[in-house]
């Protein structure tokens, strides 16, 4: 059969009346009202309405039938103000069933109270719902407008292999076994972090990769084991021009992905102030409800207060009647994640602070209390006390929850910024030592290189993320070239030459034969298609996902192979 189409149905409008059309699309709805019968026909740009004035000449038609229908278009007597095609309808002369349908397992709408599961396991039907399509556009557009960009500002696309070895650094990796190395095994790389660096060795000088990455993680809504990045790196520019030049390609990736203009240059937020007024290291900026430190007001009243201690809060305005014992209880749950038992709570009604705590306060505190928190009738103060940096989090985590809760937060606003001037390294949990931050090739402040020797914690990085509505959309860092100041790094950290050698001597080895300034970045392409489809859960902005459990539904993977591909490879399973 030959197909003879020569419209499409999203793209009719009033211009096209009396034109003769062929068109093929899925049966998605069909209504019969006396002697007529409706079909909304889609295809890959939308909807349009078909009419049969005489059913009985048409062939019996089912939801999700695959049609070519012919017919001429012709404007509508009441138009459909919601629908781009609203205006006009295609009364059918001829009607071809390309293809019959069982009745799907959920309805294929926008809006669908099946499960996810259920979704997933029939993803080719989930994918025909028109939201689904239009964030997969989207994110087709990011990339468009990615390349566009960054091959008008001197870039190659250059790919770096997925398979390579194992690397000591990061996320659990997933290991490819070697039929023709029995017992060697490959790591799926998770980023294409040394050999981007390589890139730059070898007089590149400007770099990118759509890169496909892989983490075994345990999954969340914002996290899955395969992911995209938009990976770059760049010789001879500073922190200053690489996040200048990086704005400009989120200006023009929000332009042409959203039709959304935004103002550059962007915020730079120190990564002390992020953590110290929002309690987070990607901070939410578009509500308010900073953190504040009571320190001088509130340490005697929390007993034995010891150094390195902080007392910190924040306050929610109107909270006095929101914070209901049942309520505090579920959000003292978030602070035992942070590792100190519970908030404090304390409210200002009719003019007075109540609260268990307030017990330990004279009155003269009490006062001095409400007028520092600016507290008003009706307000909350909730407090928390421990380490700084868990006590910061944990309130952050706290105005975040509170914040989704409360609606605080506009539908469709951006608000983009950089946190900078990250740490350098991060005490080891529950041993001595240090480990870095970011990853060990991370650049030291110049000023800063002297208190490797004295304080390594006080040591600060040319490191940064771009911040978007809450979430690290993307993170880089400018990268040691000098080979004195990366043995540095490793000694303070506790690897011997030796060590170092095992770990990054591939890598290492490039070192000896001069090495460029330079830097990188990477954006989450995931990260980027969730924020301009306004969705928070990843799935919405891939084709075929896995879900929380990592596995696929649709195929069922992962699953055991015969013994026989084992054998090849010369492995046992142990049970």
């Amino acid at each position: 059969m030959k197909i003879t189409r020569n419209a499409y149905c999203g793209n009719l409008r009033l211009e096209d009346v009396d034109k003769e059309v062929a068109l093929c699309g899925f049966a998605r709805t069909i209504r019969k009202l006396g002697s007529i019968a409706f079909i909304d026909l889609v295809d890959a740009t939308g909807t349009v309405q078909i009419i049969e004035e005489d059913p009985s000449l048409f062939p019996d038609v089912r939801n999700e039938y695959v049609l070519m229908v012919e017919g001429k278009v012709r404007k509508k007597k009441d138009p459909n103000p919601k629908l781009l095609t609203g205006a006009i309808e295609v009364v059918a002369s001829k009607i071809t069933v390309l293809s019959k349908a069982e009745n799907p397992p959920f309805i294929i709408a926008d809006k669908s109270d099946a499960l996810e599961e259920t979704r997933l396991a029939y993803r080719y039907l989930d994918l025909r719902r028109p939201v689904l399509q239009k964030n997969l556009r989207t994110r087709a557009k990011i990339l468009t407008a990615t390349r566009k960009y960054l091959e008008e500002h001197g870039f190659l696309e250059v790919e770096t292999p997925y398979m390579g070895l194992s690397s000591p650094e990061g996320a659990t990796e997933y290991l490819v076994p070697s039929r023709v190395h029995p017992g060697a095994f490959y790591a799926l790389d998770q980023s294409p972090q040394q050999y981007k660096q390589l890139l730059m060795i070898a007089g590149l000088e400007r770099y990118y990769q759509i890169a496909r990455c892989f983490r075994d993680e345990d999954l969340r809504a914002d996290r899955q084991p395969e992911f995209t990045q938009i990976d770059m790196e760049m010789s001879y520019l500073d922190q200053e021009e690489i996040l200048t030049l990086m704005e400009g390609l989120l200006a023009a990736i929000f332009k042409e992905a959203g039709g959304i203009e935004i103002k550059t240059p962007l915020r730079r937020m120190p990564y002390a102030e992020a953590v110290g007024r929002y309690g987070s290291d990607k901070p939410d900026t578009r509500y308010g409800m900073l953190l504040e430190g009571y320190d001088e007001l509130l340490g005697k009243g929390f007993m034995n207060k010891e150094e390195g201690k902080a007392v910190r809060g924040f306050v929610l305005e109107g909270g006095a009647a929101m914070l209901s014992r049942k309520k505090q209880d579920e959000l003292n749950l978030e602070a035992q994640k942070f590792g100190f038992r519970s908030y404090v709570y304390l409210r200002l009604e009719n003019g007075t602070l109540l609260g268990s705590f307030v017990k330990f306060l004279s009155e003269e505190e009490q006062a001095a209390l409400i007028k520092k928190a600016g507290l008003k009738e009706g307000d909350a103060l909730i407090l928390a006390y421990g380490d700084y940096e868990p006590v910061c989090f944990g309130l952050g985590a706290l105005r975040t929850k509170l914040a989704s809760e409360l609606g605080l937060v506009k539908p469709d606003t951006y608000d983009l910024l950089w946190v900078v001037d990250f740490p350098m390294f991060e005490k080891r949990e529950g041993e001595d030592g240090y480990k870095a931050l970011h990853h060990p090739f991370t650049r030291p402040r110049d000023e800063d290189l002297p208190l490797l020797d004295t304080d390594p914690t006080k040591v600060l990085s040319y490191a940064y993320d771009i911040i978007i509505n809450g979430y690290e959309a993307g993170g880089g860092t400018l990268r040691i070239y000098d080979h004195d100041i990366q043995e540095k790094i490793f000694e303070v950290m506790g690897l011997s030459a030796e060590e170092a050698e095992k770990k990054f001597g591939w890598f290492l080895g490039a070192f000896r034969y001069g090495v460029p300034p330079h830097g990188g970045i990477a954006l989450g392409l995931e990260r980027l298609s969730m924020i301009l489809c306004g969705t928070s859960n990843i799935r919405d902005v891939l084709a075929f996902p896995k879900n929380l459990q990592a596995t696929d539904p649709m195929t069922k993977a992962p699953q055991k192979v015969d013994q026989s591909q084992l054998d090849l490879l010369g492995l046992s399973i142990k049970e």
